[in-house]
């Protein structure tokens, strides 16, 4: 009996450190300021844009934006600016996800102007800093708030 409650206490103390155990990614940021990575999948793909915006491009309130495509099972693009809800568009015009070197691995997280991220193979979790709004997007599910 006590040795099972001693393997109980150990598997519940790794459950409560497995975030403990997530470690922070960085990316190279593009001369224009903004980051670009992918799922380990190659199903999702996502730019950053910082606050501000780029030379070509400023982000609807000036920014932060976040900008994710999946391709599977329907292609779709969901944005998650600083405030409000992320807004997802389905089947969008232009569909150029997803490719590139920078693979956000499974496990990590990553703080990218004021949004947070992680990574898993149940899906891509970006959140505001507030964590009031935010989107889990996978091949299995697309979630927004």
């Amino acid at each position: 009996m006590r040795s099972l409650l001693i393997a109980s206490a150990l598997i519940w103390a790794g459950l409560a450190a497995s975030p403990l155990l997530a470690k922070e990614q960085h990316f190279s940021v593009r001369p224009n300021g903004q980051i670009s990575f992918v799922m380990p999948s190659g199903n999702v793909g996502c730019l950053f844009t910082p606050e501000g915006g780029t030379d070509t491009y400023v982000p609807a309130g000036g920014g932060p934006e976040l900008s994710c495509d999946r391709i599977e099972p329907s292609y779709v693009n969901v944005v998650l600016g600083p405030k409000g809800p992320a807004v997802v568009t389905e089947n969008p015009g232009e569909q150029s996800c997803c490719g590139g070197d920078t693979v956000f691995a499974y496990g990590n997280t990553a703080h990218l102007g004021g949004f947070s991220c992680s990574a898993s193979t149940a899906g891509l979790t970006c959140e505001t800093a507030d964590k009031r709004h935010g989107f889990c997007v996978a091949k299995a599910r697309m979630l927004h708030y």
